[in-house]
């Protein structure tokens, strides 16, 4: 084996295809875009939705609804998981930095305590909001809510 006698492997690498050379080469004429019409054209750009001339589906369909831009989303933590974390870290205060750490929520993210699950852990939880039965329980165990 010399570098004068190498070559790609059989089917490996393919011919580019030459249209608009004239009519001998199968591929001249109308260049493989067919007969007349906008495609045909140079400088054709479709718009977005355009569906040959047919109403759009954009256009079809009623509108409907809102994206309400005041809305809050929060990340929902659960008291069992709160007192998973109490538990193996041995916490009696938990709020974003300890989530974070955690890795149950992102750096951005706001944190709404929900009430699923028990609590029996006395700690200070600190959050964005908390639900009513969550409130309840945390208290009820002996411990404090701090909202931020």
């Amino acid at each position: 084996m010399n570098l004068n006698n190498l070559t790609p492997a059989a089917g490996s690498v393919k011919t580019r295809k030459r249209i608009g050379r004239g009519t001998g080469s199968g591929l001249g004429r109308t260049s493989t875009r067919g007969h007349k019409g906008a495609k045909s054209r140079s400088g054709y750009t479709r718009l977005a939705g355009f569906e040959g001339g047919q109403m759009p589906i954009q256009r079809r369909l009623p509108k409907f609804g809102f994206k309400n831009i005041n809305r809050v989303e929060y990340k929902a933590i659960n008291l069992d998981v709160l007192q998973s974390l109490a538990e193996s870290k041995k916490l009696d205060k938990i709020g974003l930095e300890e989530l974070r750490e955690a890795g149950y929520v992102n750096k951005t993210a706001k944190v709404k305590i929900l009430g699923k699950g028990t609590l029996t852990a006395k700690i200070e939880v600190s959050a964005n909001a908390f639900s009513k039965s969550a409130e309840e329980a945390i208290v009820a165990a002996g411990g404090s809510v701090v909202k931020i």
